[in-house]
């Protein structure tokens, strides 16, 4: 193949003898030197299922690029479990992997000079990260999700990642005992593949899918699905008719791309965490793409699917009905998604989706609804605004929870302490928790708070309390539940404010958030707020909260 007259690759360049005398070492011959070079970045490790099975995949994707007549050439980035981390210190590292992975990803390519890429992706924030690398360098790259986990099982009952969770608050509450709770989480996770409902792994994969940066059913074969190796090929030839083509990441990606990424979130009832990652990727590729932008989409996208946390089901019975191909084929099909818009296969949306086979809803199946049927006429993602959050703030409303809560505040300063009030007891119906300084400057990390939220759900009040915070929620979570609080606490937001006793009133129907307390309370109380000292004074969760921007702004750190 005949390199494009882009290319950032020198190695041919006979002033350059020592890149040329590396790669001889490394095992190239003369007829690779004339190839194109193809990074393939992997998140893979061992310490998580998400990814423990990322760097077996990436090997299939260097054997098919030599296949095709390329020199695929492997190197790793960082992960993070939010799995093993959440409720710990460690989760506040988890926002930051994404920034990590995409300056990782950027700085190999660049200082190397591949030509292409191919990034090998797991848990949460590798698909955000690697994105942001793809668009950052602009060379044809493809994403590679690693694909979702198998459910597990106890007793009949079909486990995940959140029951092991939910267990634990239906310990402290007394419905199940020590030896149930050790079953159900040794039972929870069976192997290799990301949380298996549709928390933030498969709802990033699914939305990027849509967006056209991932080949069509990507996301939803799982992980240990014989189908899975099958895509190196797919993907490495993929990847060389987008290097024929020069086809490149800003080249597929515009706001309509975005759109329909957004659409798929809110029709598969997708995580919160969607919104800061996908203002960070239309920040990273120069596109005005706003909070407003998400709430419109939201506003004209029914929720369609059952599935968890809020639903029955997980992503395997997404593949069992057809994958997430004949999911957007529908919404396609009923005027939701943007047909014209290009993808890696080097086709449009429309022209990926035309053979693939059409959901029947007369048939035994109830993962997804017709739209006529939506568990929701509009989308799950809501932006909310109000004296406590005048720079937004993302609820996640699947319908069940009602659309209006008002209740007394009851708040803590740190995760910890919230926990330790739940299972202390001290919340009680009617409540609205308040967890604050957990934001991206004053956690720092911006962690996810599934540990609380799991925990009130299994002491049996997910119906009855309400949860807000400056910090973020995980896919997992469901309930009445208020996250990306901006200004956050520590930048001297008004939920730095509250008191325990507080009335709080949310409203899903308005999309507003307020404290019920005077212009004039407030100004009171500002007046004697200080901002507590940062929590780390060296490292890179200093640097991280030095840099990083608002939620609001998707937490960049490169703004």
């Amino acid at each position: 193949m005949k390199l494009n007259k882009h290319s950032s690759r020198l190695t041919q360049d006979e002033s350059q003898p020592a890149s040329q005398a590396m790669l001889y070492a490394v095992g190239l011959t003369d007829e690779d030197m004339n190839k194109p070079q193809v990074g393939i970045a992997s998140t893979g490790y061992d310490g998580n299922p998400c990814n423990m099975h990322l760097n077996q995949l990436a090997g299939e994707v260097k054997v098919e690029c030599k296949i095709a007549d390329m020199v695929g050439l492997g190197f790793n980035t960082i992960g993070v479990s939010d799995g093993i981390s959440m409720g710990t210190s460690g989760m506040n590292y988890s926002l930051v992997s994404r920034d990590i992975i995409a300056d990782s990803i950027e700085t190999v390519m660049n200082a190397q000079s591949y030509d292409g890429l191919v990034a090998v992706v797991g848990c949460d924030k590798n698909m955000p990260g690697a994105v942001i690398a793809m668009l950052r360098l602009n060379r044809p790259s493809i994403m590679m999700y690693g694909g979702t986990i198998a459910s597990g099982n106890y007793k009949g009952r079909k486990l995940n990642i959140v029951s092991a969770f939910e267990a634990l608050g239906q310990k402290v509450a007394g419905e199940i005992d020590e030896q149930e709770y050790r079953e159900i989480i040794k039972n929870a996770i069976p192997g290799a593949g990301a949380c298996g409902g549709m928390y933030t792994a498969n709802t990033m994969a699914s939305a990027i899918e849509a967006m056209g940066f991932a080949m069509p059913y990507n996301s939803s074969i799982p992980a240990e699905n014989p189908n899975k190796k099958s895509e190196a090929e797919r993907t490495a030839l993929a990847l060389k008719g987008l290097l024929e083509k020069d086809l490149k990441p800003l080249d597929i990606i515009s706001k309509k791309s975005i759109e329909n990424a957004i659409t798929m979130v809110n029709a598969l009832g997708g995580s919160t965490n969607a919104v800061l990652h996908f203002l960070a990727i239309a920040y990273a590729a120069d596109i005005d793409f706003t909070l407003e932008d998400f709430q419109r989409v939201s506003d004209r996208t029914p929720l369609i699917a059952d599935l968890k946390p809020s639903g029955k089901y997980l992503m395997e019975d997404i593949h069992s009905i057809g994958g997430t191909p004949a999911v957007m084929k529908y919404l396609l099909d009923e005027g939701f998604l943007h047909g014209d818009c290009l993808t890696v296969t080097g086709k449009t949306l429309a022209e990926n989706l035309k053979d693939v086979v059409a959901l029947e809803f007369e048939k035994d199946q109830d993962v997804i609804y017709p739209t006529k049927d939506a568990l929701k006429s509009t989308g799950n993602i809501q932006i909310l605004y109000g004296n406590l959050a005048s720079e937004g703030a993302v609820a996640k409303i699947s319908g069940k929870e009602g659309a209006f809560f008002e209740g007394k505040a009851v708040v803590y300063n740190s995760e910890q302490e919230a926990n330790e009030g739940i299972s202390n007891g001290d919340v009680s119906k009617g409540d609205v928790v308040v967890i604050r300084y957990v934001g991206p400057k004053g956690g720092p990390g911006m962690p996810e708070m599934l540990k609380p939220t799991s925990m009130i759900m299994g002491a049996g009040l997910g119906k009855s309390v309400a949860l807000i915070t400056d910090g973020r929620f995980s896919g997992g979570t469901h309930g009445f539940v208020v996250g990306h609080i901006t200004p956050e606490a520590q930048s001297g937001g008004n939920i730095a404010l509250l008191e325990t006793g507080d009335t709080i009133r949310i409203n899903a129907e308005k999309n507003t958030i307020d404290v019920l307390l005077s212009e004039e309370e407030l100004q009171e109380r500002r007046a004697n707020w200080k901002a507590p000292a940062p929590k780390h004074k060296k490292g890179i969760l200093h640097k991280y909260s030095k840099i990083v921007a608002s939620a609001s702004k998707g937490c960049v750190t490169d703004g």
